[in-house]
């Protein structure tokens, strides 16, 4: 294992987050303050409680994942997209540098990121509603595994993508509605039955419930259930990603 190449990788793109701090940082700590805001504050006027908890503090879980989610993708994404733009991918590409590598650059890099960004969140939510964390060591294994998970769902997209357009239209137009429509904001239990059963298969009902399960033990679906469907996205993604490098698929162009 070439560690100086994956440090390398690693500490570029983390310098590049350092540089646009504002866009990389303040912005999404922003935009989730205002959700907080918005939600908490207006909402929470009269949902006062939802599953027993404040409404102010049971969103608190969904916004990180909201956040967790968007940028992970949009972190990795672009990442690995600007060198394939600029021509600067044959530079990692000739180097003694393995596919393991590159992934355990760019993926690591975006993974810390948004793990870093979410516990911006934690620390900011903090402020407005008082929190306790049941299960801490539960709470951080699906920050990580989210985070990693989300970061290689990017990587696949960065490498997919021919343009600009089509590096958002998966996040705009099918991770975006899902996280909202995910159980962010409210509880599926709170649906018509026939409408649970649709929510079930949104994948991102599974993450959302298991982070909130690590905070006050209580979820929409079995905390097993949610860290084995982590689990198996996180498997689908590291194959997707070694059939990319094994076939060379868009790298070069």
């Amino acid at each position: 294992m070439n560690w100086l190449a994956v440090r390398a990788i690693y500490g570029f793109e983390m310098a590049r987050a350092g540089r646009t701090l504002t866009q990389s940082v303040v912005s999404p700590v922003i935009s989730t303050s205002l959700y907080f805001v918005i939600f908490g504050a207006a909402i929470g006027s009269r949902i006062t409680h939802m599953g027993g908890i404040s409404y102010g503090a049971f969103i608190v879980p969904g916004l990180i994942m909201l956040t967790l989610l968007t940028q992970s993708v949009a972190n990795a994404s672009f990442g690995i997209y600007f060198p394939r733009f600029t021509g600067t991918i044959f530079e990692v590409l000739s180097a003694p540098v393995s596919c393991v590598e590159i992934v355990l650059g760019y993926v690591g890099a975006a993974a810390s990121k948004s793990v870093l960004l979410g516990l911006l969140i934690l620390g900011t939510a903090a402020l407005f509603v008082p929190l306790r964390i049941a299960h801490p060591f539960w709470m951080l294994a699906f920050l990580l595994l989210t985070a990693v998970s989300f970061s290689l769902l990017g990587f696949i997209l960065g490498i997919w993508a021919d343009g600009f357009e089509k590096l958002q239209l998966v996040p705009l137009l099918i991770i975006s509605p899902l996280t909202f429509l995910g159980g962010t904001f409210y509880s599926i239990n709170v649906l018509p039955s026939v409408w649970q059963k649709i929510a079930l298969a949104n994948p991102v009902v599974y993450l959302v419930s298991g982070f909130r399960w690590s905070f006050y033990e209580i979820s929409d679906v079995n905390v097993t259930v949610s860290l084995g469907a982590v689990v198996g996205f996180l498997a689908l993604c590291l194959i997707i990603v070694g059939w990319i490098f094994r076939t060379g698929y868009r790298l070069k162009n």
